[in-house]
């Protein structure tokens, strides 16, 4: 008997060996396969993407990948036999730590050369070979028994109002996920696949992880959007009254349809607070059971999207790079082939319509600057657009949601009714013109937005895009998988965004924290109450006095250990890559953030999570962490800062193409390799 499932929602596979004499049937006969079959129908029996019936019912055994020493993939699948059917259970999972938990047996010595390309420096620190900064090193099997559940609950602090009522209602469902076996695995250099593309299976992988409240992702039904749209006339402003005048008024008639076809998976409930551990175990379970609508006819850049996933699965181990340091990485060798594989194959097509400024008008200055060089550079990027949609991978929706706010948002409405129906109107004129759309439900589309609004205006009619949002909230409908997670960049001179980059060295870091911003949100009032003025090694403020270049500011991130990245209304701060400009450790008080580039970095490596509710101990837990360790993690601040530069012109690895990667990689994710 096989039985796997979530909640009440069980999905039970009885397999039945009769005995007459000494001889077993090999296989059940076709009137017990019809009967079961009747069974998972009456149950409402609903697989992931990949998986069907046949596999389930069927006598012969399930094809077991098999693994080379030549190839980056996870080389302890563990394969259990039920009955005669074989399981793989892929655990890509990485070793990570705990918020703000610091291992301190580091193996490491106290000078070593950094080994970045052209640069001869020395720096204080070691990294250890199997990435020492995982509390849990042994590759192990766990059972149920032992698994351990983490503090989650948020102390009860009164968020401070709003201009805005938010609809936090979300897209997908989440639950506890009980669970039977867990093994870590990681490659030579310390990583191990999470977050890569795995072929999908007929039985979901078994998984035991340290906190037994991991949940997985859900997709929510497909309606068209036409049968959704309740949205009244929007108020129309004289700028907006122009500015919607380019595009078609469809009205309850969209001419934008979804694809009938859509892949469900267990609904779970959902968590107050996401550590960095759930990410983790969320990020796992999206490889292996998030997929995308299934297109209405396939064409030849799906067959490409398809080799290159194999690819990618199957890269070669890279060891030593002198550009990727693999401590840095989930999986280096994975990553490397990706971005070849990005540089060498990728098309995007840039739809030409749209009325400026909301669409193709950069902004390049200010907190909501990554959108604005985003679009500008890929725009220019004669390498990856092409003017032939039909060759085309991936298809940009080129508008910019900080021009969206400004141009028809109505002061004082509190309703941003007439900014969904923008975009919704946006893209009926889009659908009406291409097939694109429709094809596949606006999966293969992507929408790059850093405004906090961007997630609650994109959630409705473009819930299947891949979107790259600032505002990257577990709690306002962010879809591992799917989604990715944009650096929030503040950028003030668009000429030089590199001025001032860098900072002291570790010894002339005399400060051990630094935090300084307004009262935005309910947290830095917490942090205030907590530490302003409480402690010399706590450089604690409001907002500083306004100085010509911010030099201040910038003089205090410099020279201080650990920088603070509270959250201010919403999750993302541009505290984070500020910190990574100015070469400080970031620590991030924002439960429910998920970091940029999450699919690819670990995070945990180079900077430190503290929960909400844990800020009375800040300080304890920053001096709880071994100076080794904290050398460490400078270290790699400095290694992983290419990843969020802007260059007047890219640059390779640099944060527009870092950016580019983790959409090409979901949408590769979403891909059945073949």
């Amino acid at each position: 008997m096989l039985m796997w499932g979530s909640g009440n929602n069980k999905i039970l596979v009885m397999k039945q060996q009769q005995q007459k004499g000494k001889h077993r049937s090999s296989a059940p006969s076709l009137s017990q396969r019809k009967g079961w079959i009747m069974v998972a129908e009456s149950l409402h029996l609903e697989l992931p993407y990949g998986s069907h019936l046949s596999s389930v019912l069927s006598a012969r055994q399930v094809p077991v990948e098999k693994n080379s020493s030549s190839r980056a993939r996870d080389p302890s699948s563990n394969v259990n036999m039920v009955g005669n059917e074989s399981i793989i259970n892929r655990l890509d999972d990485t070793g990570t730590y705990p918020s703000h938990e610091i291992a301190s047996n580091n193996k490491t010595s106290d000078l070593v050369s950094d080994g970045s390309k052209g640069s001869e420096r020395t720096l204080e620190i070691d990294e250890d070979d199997d990435e020492s900064g995982s509390l849990v090193k042994q590759n192990t099997t766990l059972s149920e028994n032992n698994v351990k559940n983490s503090e989650t609950d948020i102390a009860q602090w009164g968020r401070e109002p709003e201009n805005l009522v938010k609809d936090n209602s979300t897209d997908i469902t989440l639950s506890k996920v009980r669970t039977e076996n867990e093994s870590s695995t990681t490659d030579p250099g310390g990583n191990s696949n999470a977050g890569f593309p795995t072929t999908p299976h007929a039985y979901p992988p078994v998984v035991v992880e340290t906190d037994a409240r991991a949940p997985i992702i859900s997709v929510d039904s497909n309606v068209t959007l036409a049968e959704r749209d309740q949205t009244p006339s929007p108020e129309r402003t004289e700028n907006s009254e122009e500015l919607h005048g380019g595009l078609n008024e469809t009205g309850k008639d969209s001419s934008v349809t979804r694809v009938p076809v859509v892949i469900k998976v267990p609904e779970l409930s959902t968590l107050d607070v996401y550590t960095i551990s759930d990410m983790n175990k969320l990020l796992h379970h999206s490889r292996t059971l998030y997929h995308s609508v299934i297109p209405q006819w396939s064409s030849s850049a799906d067959q490409e999207m398809q080799d290159a996933a194999s690819q990618i699965e199957n890269a070669p181990i890279i060891k030593n790079d002198p550009n990727l340091y693999a401590p840095l990485y989930r999986n280096v060798s994975m990553f490397k082939r990706s971005y070849e594989l990005m540089e060498n194959t990728l098309k995007v097509y840039v739809y030409r319509e749209g009325q400026r400024p909301i669409m193709h008008t950069p902004v390049l200055q200010g907190i909501y600057a990554s959108e604005g060089w985003f679009m500008k550079q890929l725009e220019d990027h004669k390498k990856f657009v092409t003017k032939d949609p039909q060759k085309a991978h991936l298809y940009y929706l080129p508008f910019s949601s900080r021009m969206l706010e400004e141009r028809l948002y109505v002061q004082n409405s509190h309703s941003r009714k007439n900014l969904v129906q923008y975009l919704k109107d946006y893209l009926d004129m889009i659908a009406s013109k291409y097939p694109f759309w429709n094809r596949t439900g606006g999966a293969d589309h992507f929408l790059v937005a850093c405004h906090d609004w961007a997630p609650a205006e994109t959630k409705e009619y473009m819930d299947k895009c891949i979107r790259s949002l600032c505002n990257a909230d577990m709690k306002e409908g962010f879809v591992f998988g799917k989604d990715v997670s944009l650096p929030e960049t503040y950028v003030q001179n668009a000429r030089n965004p590199l001025r001032d980059l860098g900072g002291n060295r570790p010894s002339k870091r005399t400060t051990l924290a630094f935090f300084a911003g307004s009262m935005h949100g309910y947290v830095r009032p917490i942090l205030l109450q907590h530490w302003e003025n409480k402690d010399p090694d706590m450089k604690i403020f409001g907002k500083l006095p306004k100085i010509k270049g911010n030099k201040n500011y910038v003089r205090h991130m410099k020279s201080s250990k650990y920088c603070i990245c509270a959250k201010g209304y919403e999750v993302n701060s541009p505290r984070v890559v500020e910190a990574i400009f100015y070469e400080c450790v970031p620590v991030i008080i924002s439960d429910n953030f998920v970091p940029p580039f999450f699919e690819v970095l670990k995070w945990e490596s180079f900077a430190v999570f503290v929960l909400e509710k844990d800020i009375p101990n800040l300080k304890s837990i920053l001096l709880s962490i071994p100076k080794k360790r904290y050398l460490q993690m400078q270290m790699r601040v400095k290694r992983v800062q290419q990843h969020f530069l802007w260059h007047a012109k890219p640059e390779k690895y640099d944060i527009f193409h870092m950016i580019l990667h983790s959409i090409w990689y979901n949408r590769l994710h979403q891909i059945k390799p073949r």
